[in-house]
């Protein structure tokens, strides 16, 4: 009986040691914002978006595809593709150029006759593509998130 017994433990052992493998860490969607924007002289504008990667893992984003919608208006479609390996915890930017409405730029041009003391608000949602380090595959992840534009003091054609 005892023989068993010890024949048996190294197995429960070796099992329990097999469980106990690396911990995997929590992932959870992205934050995405616009960090500063700036009116071409064709009239697109060119959005540095800012991805910040709320998780415990660094991930490697791919792309975005979703809408910007400023002051209530009509939303434009807001996409981009990129490579960008992002820490936990941390964020980093990209580039992207859209061209908007003609009652965006006039909600823009309303702001800025304001000067320093206007804003536009707006907002931005959809879907961004990343590859946790711990997965195989790359996935989506949904974001929304709002904020204002305010036009940057003594630098024309600049919102923050």
């Amino acid at each position: 009986m005892f023989r068993r017994l010890y024949r048996l433990i190294p197995v429960v052992l070796a099992l329990g040691l097999i469980a106990c493998g690396p911990p995997r860490k929590s992932v959870f969607p992205p934050s995405v914002s616009i960090q500063e924007m700036t009116v071409r002289p064709d009239g697109q504008w060119q959005l540095t978006v800012r991805i910040q990667n709320n998780s415990y893992a660094g991930m490697n984003f791919r792309s975005i595809d979703g809408e910007l919608r400023v002051a209530e208006l009509v939303p434009v479609r807001l996409h981009a593709t990129f490579d960008l390996d992002i820490p936990a915890f941390a964020g980093d930017i990209t580039q992207v150029n859209l061209l908007p409405t003609p009652e965006m730029s006039q909600a823009l041009a309303a702001a800025a006759a304001k000067g320093s003391g206007g804003s536009v608000p707006y907002s931005v949602a959809g879907r961004a593509n990343a590859k946790p380090e711990q997965d195989k595959d790359a996935r989506d992840f949904e974001f929304h998130g709002n904020d204002w534009l305010s036009p940057v003091p003594g630098i024309p054609h600049t919102w923050r």
